[in-house]
């Protein structure tokens, strides 16, 4: 049977349902239902042998009984004592390694995560993974690829955008800071847009203890109290102020996420020659002991509560003094921190998609595949700033943050392992096409080309002559295309009534006792 479009042979007993065209249909097709859980099924890359992690172990348990780590925090002091923790000049614990390892026992190596949208629970921990987007930017790239300072309409507009792109498993927090409202009320209004404009899991403000708990008031509007007793709903971070100190607020916030039951990442801050030793494996080894030193406490608050060893890294150039992204050493470090996990049987958290560059330009493209490798073959479960990070995370870029979802979708596909599923109907096919025939009409491609290999949507592979007739689009316009047409085709997943007017009620109220900074300075 001839195909006249073609000219090709199709055999017989199939047919082209549409062929070529059959396939643009299918491709243009939306789909915007997140991915599940990533569940892992490529090796691991495992750097250090079992001597050398008992290494690193030895080393960082010296370091907690030996140096001890500061905990600037009256509260935590009281409570290491209270569990036998040999204080010393008023604020310097150090912790015996039997007790570290007593304590961290009763971390769970695994837990699901619950949404408002079933649909959207997650399961975390061992070889399951999810992707989250980049918090903490003073500045964005806009729509117009202008950076400048964020409004909380921007926020809104990073987490419609979360909640849109499959591969994005949670809207997180202050994607951008609003610049436009009050320090002292932006928890309220950040954690609200999260639970607004998406139906995933997202994260909760640390910036004090109160601020915390306001978060975690308002999960239980949404969820129920007894619900949290129960169920991980939302995940507050923790930084460490490396080398080794804890500090007052982030402990406070610590606390509060440890007593309703809900996850925290334990995250030394590592700056690699700045504040840890000029050493890959060194390096590792302090921020172990800083991170089992917050695990441990999580277990003193309350004991079985969820929480993840958790980090952030970057090394710094002894040139300039500025963190560097994408280098050797980071994807060193991922991996030797995933083996130290996976020794204490906790689950970990890491950067993702991190870069230094001011725009979206091959710097930003490699400093974050770079990275984005690594992380997939790490395996980290917890995987914050997986999009829009750039300029040492000064900005969030509207066009990065597409781009690199579509990246995260492609790490995704490539560490779920090959699929033998249809192997022996693909098989099939060859018998039927033969030599010298094309597959593009085939009942087998028809049905199976969308999942067979990954099609990136962002990525220009025509010719030269056709890519200048199309305007001669670069990576930023496209991206920037496909954010306005996500915004324009966004569908609010609505809040219950109740459970919203609940929600503003408490920032209303939260707001009134709040002094704001206008106030302050109105006031002195």
């Amino acid at each position: 049977m001839n195909d006249q479009n073609t000219g090709s042979v199709v055999p017989e007993g199939r047919t082209r349902k549409g062929g070529r065209a059959a396939l643009r249909r299918a491709r243009s097709k939306r789909n915007f239902d997140m991915l599940p859980a990533l569940k892992r099924h490529v090796p691991l890359v495992e750097p250090m042998s079992e001597e050398q992690i008992e290494k690193i172990d030895n080393a960082s348990m010296a370091i907690l009984e030996e140096v001890g780590v500061v905990f600037r925090d009256d509260q935590a002091i009281a409570d290491w004592k209270s569990v036998g923790a040999d204080v010393r000049d008023g604020d310097r614990v150090h912790l015996d390694r039997a007790l570290v390892r007593e304590l961290i026992k009763s971390i769970p190596t695994n837990f699901t995560y619950h949404a408002r949208n079933p649909a959207n629970h997650l399961p975390f921990g061992l070889d399951h993974s999810i992707f989250v987007p980049m918090t903490g930017a003073p500045y964005l790239r806009d729509l117009d690829d202008k950076r400048r300072s964020p409004t909380l309409a921007d926020l809104a507009d990073f987490h419609k955008l979360a909640h849109m792109l499959p591969a994005m498993h949670s809207s997180a927090h202050h994607i951008v800071e609003p610049m436009d409202h009050p320090v002292s009320h932006r928890h309220l209004r950040i954690t609200y847009s999260s639970m607004k404009h998406s139906d995933k899991v997202f994260m909760g403000m640390t910036t004090s203890g109160k601020n915390a708990e306001d978060v975690l008031d308002m999960c239980a509007l949404m969820f129920g109290d007894e619900y949290l007793e129960s169920h991980p709903v939302v995940t507050g971070n923790c930084n460490g102020n490396s080398p080794l100190v804890w500090d007052e607020t982030m402990l406070s916030a610590m606390r509060a996420f440890n007593r309703r039951n809900q996850p925290v990442l334990c995250s030394p801050f590592v700056l690699g020659g700045a504040n840890t030793p000029a050493s890959t494996a060194a390096a590792v080894a302090q921020l172990n002991a800083e991170a089992l030193s917050a695990l441990a406490y999580t277990q003193v608050v309350r004991k079985g509560c969820p929480a993840i060893y958790g980090h952030y890294l970057s090394t710094v150039s002894m040139a300039s003094g500025a963190p560097m992204a994408g280098t050797p050493e980071i994807s060193l470090m991922n991996y030797m921190i995933g083996q130290m996990a996976r020794h204490y049987e906790v689950p970990w958290r890491t950067s993702n998609m991190l870069g230094g560059a001011k725009t979206l330009d091959a710097q930003a493209g490699y400093e974050s595949a770079t990275t984005l490798m690594a992380v997939m073959h790490s395996g980290a479960n917890y995987l914050w700033h997986s999009a829009g990070w750039n300029e040492a995370g000064m900005h969030c870029s509207m066009a990065k943050f597409i781009v690199d979802a579509e990246q995260c979708a492609m790490g995704y596909r490539m560490a779920r392992g090959v699929q033998w599923g249809d192997f022996d109907e693909a098989l099939a096919a060859v018998r039927d096409i033969g030599p010298g025939g094309h597959y593009l009409g085939h009942d087998h491609t028809l049905a199976k080309f969308q999942e067979a290999f990954f099609m990136p949507k962002l990525f220009d592979n025509n010719s030269y002559e056709q890519w200048v007739a199309e305007g001669s689009k670069d990576i930023t316009e496209r991206a920037l295309t496909e954010a306005r047409s996500l915004l324009n085709s966004y569908e609010e997943p609505k809040l219950d009534e109740s459970i919203n007017e609940a929600l503003l009620d408490y920032i209303a109220r939260r707001e009134r006792e709040i002094p704001s900074e206008d106030a302050l300075n109105t006031e002195y």
